[in-house]
Parts: C-alpha cells; sequence; structure tokens
C-alpha cells in the first residue's frame, strides 16, 4: 500500500526508550497516536524499568513493542515486537494469532528481503536523515526512502535523526510516520495544532 505525496500530517510516532520518567512522560502526552517501543542497548532487559514504562502505556492507552524479544513480548502482553538487523532467530510460530503485531528494522533492499522470509506486519526504515550511528554515504533522505521502499508490503515508517528541524521533510515521503529517540528530550515541543481522523497537523 502506497501514499500520496501531498500530505501535511504525520500519521503516527514510535518512540525508542529504555527508561521512563516525569520529563519523559510530560513530552510523550503531547503526542497523539504515538507508541513506546521498549528498546534497551544492555546485554539483559531492566524488568523493573520495562513494568514501569508497561504502567504508564496501559494507563493511557499508548501501545508498547518490545525489541527483539517475542518471549517477553507474550509475557507482559505488549502489543507486539519490534525486530532491528540484530534479530537473527528464525521465526517458529505465527505471532499474528496472538493479536499482536510485528515490526522490521531494515536498512537495505537486502535487509528487507531477508525479513520477507518471515511473517511481519509494518517495517521501520533507517536512518532518514543524519546520524552519527551511520556514515553518510548510508543516509536515504525522502527521495531514497520513497525509491528503496517501493512496492513494499505493509505500512513504512521514517527513523533515523529525525528533529523538530527536518521533522516535516517526512511529508516528502511515502510513509506513514516517524520514529525517534532524541526527539523526545527537545523541549521545544509543543502539541500539534489540530488533529484531524485522529492525524496530526502540524
Amino acid at each position: 500500500m502506497s501514499r500520496h505525496l501531498n500530505k501535511n500530517y504525520i500519521e503516527n510516532f514510535f518512540f525508542f526508550t529504555d527508561q521512563i520518567n516525569n520529563k519523559i512522560i510530560n513530552q510523550v502526552l503531547k503526542f497523539k497516536n504515538i507508541s513506546v517501543i521498549y528498546n534497551t542497548l544492555k546485554k539483559s532487559e531492566n524488568l523493573k524499568e520495562l513494568g514501569k514504562i508497561q504502567t504508564f502505556c496501559k494507563k493511557n492507552n499508548i501501545k508498547l513493542y518490545i525489541t527483539n524479544n517475542y518471549k517477553l513480548a507474550i509475557k507482559v502482553k505488549s502489543d507486539g515486537v519490534f525486530l532491528n538487523n540484530q534479530f537473527k532467530q528464525k521465526l517458529i510460530f505465527n505471532c499474528n494469532k496472538l493479536n499482536f503485531k510485528t515490526i522490521v528494522g531494515v536498512h537495505s533492499q537486502q535487509e528487507y528481503y531477508q525479513k520477507t522470509k518471515e511473517i511481519f506486519d509494518d517495517t521501520i526504515i533507517s536512518p532518514i536523515f543524519f546520524n552519527k550511528k551511520y556514515s553518510v554515504n548510508k543516509i536515504l533522505n525522502p527521495i531514497k526512502f520513497n525509491l528503496l521502499s517501493l512496492n513494499w508490503r505493509g505500512r513504512k515508517y521514517a527513523l533515523g535523526g529525525i528533529n523538530l528541524g527536518n521533522l516535516k521533510k517526512t511529508y516528502l515521503t511515502t510513509s506513514y510516520g516517524v520514529g525517534f529517540i532524541s526527539l523526545i528530550k527537545d523541549v521545544k515541543i509543543k502539541k500539534p495544532a489540530c488533529f484531524f481522523n485522529r492525524r496530526a497537523f502540524y
């Protein structure tokens, strides 16, 4: 499913985090249609912190996804899982039957086609903008994003280097939303001016 490019809204937001505090809570609540992806760089999950995130999400009707851990996602009854390029296991069951969503993260055509051997719903593509984590030649930009993901199945979302300065440039893509980490720390974030059909207009 593809989208027209003449849009001036962002339909969905994904916030990647491994912690929750009052500052983060205040920023997250400025968004509608935001989901939280529990994403830790540590070898093991902080179940106590995850419990806090889960409580916050449940209280505010926010969807919660767990990175690279199906068993934990099922155990905490999350809304799904996010599988990044570090996930190398083969899926042995259809998680769609469990009524949650599987989102995969990719950086290239090769990674995407490797994922098509498995069962998934949507795709998060990165990096769309400059990110210190990646070399300059790996930056996609809106045009490359659209060409790369042409005819891909499911909904597509943009991730990587997104800030308030370039957020509107994602309107030029065929994405249904954006993911971010550091954007939530920007104290200049204001509530979107209005919502129409649950979509955020800036």
